[in-house]
């Protein structure tokens, strides 16, 4: 996955823009224009780094010469105290972009060693793969869809366009979940794909029947899933979500479920600690 410079331009823009909406009154009174200096980001904590070229966006915005070096790239494993990438920029624009680069890179991290926590607890279970969904931060998605994968991943659908899933409310209001899924099969086009979130063995049956794509296994008992597993037998892919965390990951991947989802690798995460020094 490629994430495209004039949508995370955009989006550091929009970030430094809120922070400075005029000037920095400490640093544009304090430091002289001219001044160079150097940042170092350092890791405070072992994780996965993701959103190094996206830190250094922000400063080589603020800073058309900046200089920048790489040690870790994303997707790379670090130890508390090593070093990350330094830029050698003017000071002004390096404080300037500081926090904004932080936040990211420190979000967009946290992500990454999260998603890859889940992935190794998950791989103890079975061969179920692990996806986000679209509980993401608004503005922030790809972004952060992009960091799930850095953490060895993969992304559910980006937005309500990608496919149909028809959820409990869906079905609360058209009636019944077999309903649902006739009337869309009717109508999408042959290229997209219908998922179906089962509560229960009789949505599943109902979602079977209906001829879901993907069948979701909504808040299930490890010992519901496993049955209704058995149950589609290959008819349709099968997706665990609801409740699912590091702690029960394993169990969850050994009822033979095809996927794993969940929003807390993106709205639940904790940033990374990492520091930028500037010299």
């Amino acid at each position: 996955m490629m994430l495209l410079g004039f949508y995370v331009d955009d989006i550091i823009k929009r970030a430094i823009c809120e922070d400075i909406p005029y000037i920095d009154l400490a640093t544009d009174l304090l430091i002289d224009e001219n001044q160079q200096g150097t940042a170092t980001f350092l890791a405070k904590q072992d994780g996965v780094v993701c959103g190094i070229d996206v830190a250094l966006r922000a400063i080589t915005l603020m800073d058309e010469g900046a200089v920048c070096e790489v040690m870790k790239k994303d997707g790379e494993r670090v130890a508390k105290g090593d070093v990350i990438a330094t830029a050698k920029a003017r000071t002004a624009a390096l404080l300037k972009a500081e926090r904004t680069a932080l936040n990211l890179l420190q979000h967009m991290s946290g992500i990454a060693t999260a998603t890859d926590a889940i992935v190794k607890e998950a791989a103890k279970g079975g061969a179920a793969s692990v996806a986000d969904t679209r509980k993401t931060t608004p503005t922030l998605r790809a972004l952060e869809k992009y960091a799930v994968m850095v953490g060895g991943g993969r992304n559910h659908r980006f937005c309500l366009s990608d496919a149909a899933m028809i959820k409990d409310n869906h079905v609360d209001a058209v009636g019944s979940l077999y309903e649902a899924i006739r009337k869309l099969r009717s109508k999408v086009g042959h290229t997209v794909s219908i998922e179906a979130e089962a509560r229960n063995m009789e949505e599943v049956e109902e979602a079977l029947s209906g001829g879901a794509d993907i069948i979701m296994l909504d808040n299930m008992t490890c010992g519901e899933m496993s049955e209704a597993v058995k149950f589609i037998n290959g008819r349709a892919k099968t997706e665990a979500s609801g409740n699912i965390t590091a702690e029960n990951a394993a169990r969850v991947a050994a009822t033979g479920v095809d996927i794993i989802s969940l929003g807390a690798i993106t709205h639940s995460v904790k940033a990374m600690d990492i520091s930028m020094k500037i010299k």
